[in-house]
């Protein structure tokens, strides 16, 4: 059965196509429930999407970083357990902020392989019960700790450089990196699962406080629980289940140096150029065949990067096409039509997967009001810390 794999220079082939049959997800925000009662709602909630038994999953895949924080690490067999499964496999994955795209990636490439007809890749996060001092530093275990996170580097500082980078590299401005925040916020007032649901301008966005200058309150995605999940597998297995899946036609994954000061340039991701690259050849279309992408926007400025990055803009002029309406939902190449991490949230260990949840609902008519229009193929982009991981994946209606 294995004989059809085989590897080329930019792409896994393999024997079996692979798609997505169901989604689930929380709400993201404060949640009360314990780290495996919200992974075991959103796994149900992928499960019933589906159509299927629980008993049909072959493997789990469990995306987490903090699990320590609501004191449950292994949290794959936990899941299994509570779902019924107790024998079925599961790996816990940790990639930073790029976990649950790494998770969907191993899930893919054993499915895609044969191994299994049907996988569950669920990712989830609980932290906003340890306090904003207590949560950062969590977050900051997540860069090169010696070089960054230990020397007083935070995330914010960070990207924060590389804002500053960018503003003086190109014809930018703060008030360019704030429409990104006001377009996201804008989007996730029609997403009944987002974190933060409130509509904001420019004005507002200028007026918030400094974080790490030029990177204001309202550039700063918020720190958030939840917990997303999807169903993978087998085109056969998805025509005996279902007429509403979408297929996975592209996945790529690229690698830069954990610090920014071990790169070129401060203005681009090397491991999004990578991935997209790889994920591109494998799917056999452009960016320009792209109709929406869920991109990692951690801060304002990594949107801008992003979408530049992907092949969407060249190099300086992703803040023009925020300017030109873009990149909003009406928009040439709608970019987070959930909110983003900036609205929807940033549960780090879920967000690659609740990005896939997105596509799956945009590609089979599930996004109600924040429905991309005539949208056939969708992107997902998700890294780990300033990019140090990073995966893309590519879906197509079916």
């Amino acid at each position: 059965m294995l004989e059809g794999f085989y590897r080329d220079r930019w792409s896994l082939r393999f024997v079996e196509k692979v798609c997505v049959l169901g989604a689930g997800s929380t709400k993201y925000g404060k949640l009360e429930d314990s780290i495996t009662d919200i992974t075991i709602q959103a796994s149900i909630g992928a499960i019933e999407t589906a159509g299927i038994d629980p008993k049909e999953i072959q493997a789990g895949y469990i995306s987490n970083v903090f699990g320590i924080a609501d004191k449950q690490v292994h949290l794959g067999p936990v899941i299994m357990s509570n779902l019924g499964i107790p024998e079925k496999p599961s790996l816990s994955i940790e990639s930073a902020c790029g976990s649950g795209s790494v998770s969907f990636r191993e899930a893919f490439a054993n499915v895609a392989a044969g191994f299994y007809d049907a996988v569950l890749v669920a990712g989830v996060e609980k932290v906003t019960h340890t306090g904003t001092e207590w949560t950062t530093t969590y977050f900051s275990y997540c860069s090169d700790f010696f070089y960054e996170g230990g020397a007083g580097a935070s995330f914010p500082g960070l990207f924060a450089s590389m804002a500053r980078a960018y503003l003086t590299e190109f014809k930018a401005t703060e008030e360019d990196l704030a429409m990104v925040a006001v377009k996201n916020h804008e989007n996730g007032l029609l997403n009944p699962k987002a974190h933060l649901r409130k509509k904001i301008t420019v004005d507002d966005v200028m007026k918030s406080a400094v974080v790490a200058s030029p990177l204001k309150l309202y550039d700063c995605c918020p720190f958030s629980d939840g917990a997303s999940a999807v169903i993978l597998c087998s085109e056969k297995f998805a025509k005996e289940h279902s007429k509403n899946y979408v297929s996975v036609i592209g996945s790529g994954r690229g690698g830069s140096p954990a610090t920014l000061q071990g790169r070129d340039h401060m203005t681009t991701i090397p491991s999004t150029k990578i991935a997209a690259d790889a994920a591109y050849k494998m799917a056999g279309i452009t960016a320009k065949d792209v109709d929406f992408a869920e991109v990692h926007d951690c801060f304002t400025i990594a949107e801008i990067v992003d979408t530049e990055d992907l092949g969407f803009f060249e190099k300086g002029t992703g803040v023009q096409a925020v300017r030109e309406g873009r990149t909003a939902r009406n928009g040439d190449i709608p970019i987070n039509p959930s909110g983003g991490l900036k609205a929807k949230g940033h549960p780090i260990g879920a967000t690659g997967v609740g990005q896939v949840v997105e596509v799956f609902e945009q590609l089979t008519g599930k996004a109600g009001d924040r429905t991309v229009k005539d949208a056939q193929i969708g992107l997902t982009h998700n890294f780990g810390a300033t990019g140090a991981s990073c995966a893309v994946h590519i879906f197509k209606s079916v």
